[in-house]
């Protein structure tokens, strides 16, 4: 039955975070992943409204059979970009269900990032080596192995290996609806199942591995105050909304206390923060606003790079710490 533009719309409005016009369509991996990620984390099914006409062109094309071409689909940055965003995704996802079991990363991290790169990578007509995007993410793996961060290097890895091996996919006749939303449901259980575990299961572990993960971002970023504190917020986000959503509600307990856990945390390392930006303008711990600005003007003096260009370097370095510190405390007293 030839697809209609006007219930592609209907669906896309009514059900498109979860990728009911996807399914109407025939696009499974792209409904899959709008019903793991809630439509591209909202921004992806807003973006594809101007995109319904073509893809309903294309499904009623496809409904008869046609060879592909030989040559490669065409390099998409879009498509390279949404591949390493979900791949580290899955990845979190892991991190917070499956972090307390035995050889975590070398096999659930690597292989939840994987499978998240090649979803992305089924999109539309195209898909990729499973295989080869799986081997791409065990091998990364033992390199990074114990790192907070390592999911970014094994999705990085896992989407290049699957750009160089992508293809169109072959054709092939359609599977039954129901056939179609059994594969849906059981990839969907998959992916759920870990966030169970953790909710009834693993909360102190999940909590644990997502405060290191967390500590070594906002330490690499400690000297740039403004970008610390937005990705701070960006981090805590679940938190917040957790909180507002099921506090009062009486579920999903488990899954809160891990965001309690990470908070809690982020809260201590932000007072080792504040300690630590008191040193580099030797001052005491609570010194008023202005021992604060006295302190940075003498050091700002001091260490200035045109004022010590026998030791460029040093002044350079102690120069941006000292203005790392005094960005730190302000913005703690403005709040």
């Amino acid at each position: 039955m030839a697809k209609r533009l006007l219930v592609t719309y209907a669906l896309w409005a009514l059900g498109g975070p979860v990728g009911l016009h996807h399914v109407y369509l025939g696009r499974d991996s792209h409904a899959l992943l709008w019903m793991l990620t809630l439509g591209g984390f909202g921004v992806g099914w807003l973006w594809e409204f101007w995109q319904l006409p073509g893809w309903v062109a294309r499904a009623n094309d496809a409904r008869e059979l046609q060879p592909r071409s030989p040559e490669p689909p065409a390099l998409s940055p879009v498509r390279f970009f949404g591949q390493v965003l979900v791949g580290i995704y899955f990845g979190l996802v892991a991190l917070i269900g499956l972090s307390s079991l035995a050889g975590f990363y070398l096999l659930a991290l690597p292989l939840a990032v994987g499978l998240g790169v090649h979803v992305v990578s089924s999109v539309g007509d195209q898909t990729s080596d499973l295989r080869s995007t799986l081997v791409a993410a065990f091998l990364t793996s033992p390199v990074f192995y114990g790192h907070a961060l390592a999911i970014l290097p094994i999705s990085l890895t896992a989407s290049v290996t699957a750009q160089q091996c992508r293809r169109y996919k072959p054709s092939r006749a359609p599977e039954t609806l129901r056939a179609r939303l059994y594969h849906l449901g059981l990839a969907y259980l998959a992916f759920t199942t870990p966030l169970a575990y953790c909710a009834f299961c693993n909360t102190a572990a999940t909590a644990r591995y997502l405060a290191d993960a967390i500590g070594a971002v906002l330490g690499w970023l400690s000297f740039f105050p403004t970008l610390g504190s937005f990705l701070e917020q960006l981090l805590l986000l679940p938190y917040c909304a957790w909180r507002l959503l099921m506090e009062g509600a009486g579920f999903g307990a488990g899954y809160f206390q891990v965001w309690e856990k990470v908070y809690e945390f982020v809260q201590s390392f932000q007072s080792e923060r504040q300690q630590l930006a008191y040193k580099v303008l030797g001052l005491r711990d609570g010194a008023p606003v202005e021992e604060i600005h006295k302190s940075y003007r003498d050091l700002v003096k001091l260490w200035h790079p045109d004022h010590n260009r026998h030791r460029a370097e040093e002044a350079e370095r102690q120069f941006i710490e000292v203005q790392a510190a005094y960005e730190s405390l302000m913005r703690s007293r403005k709040a």
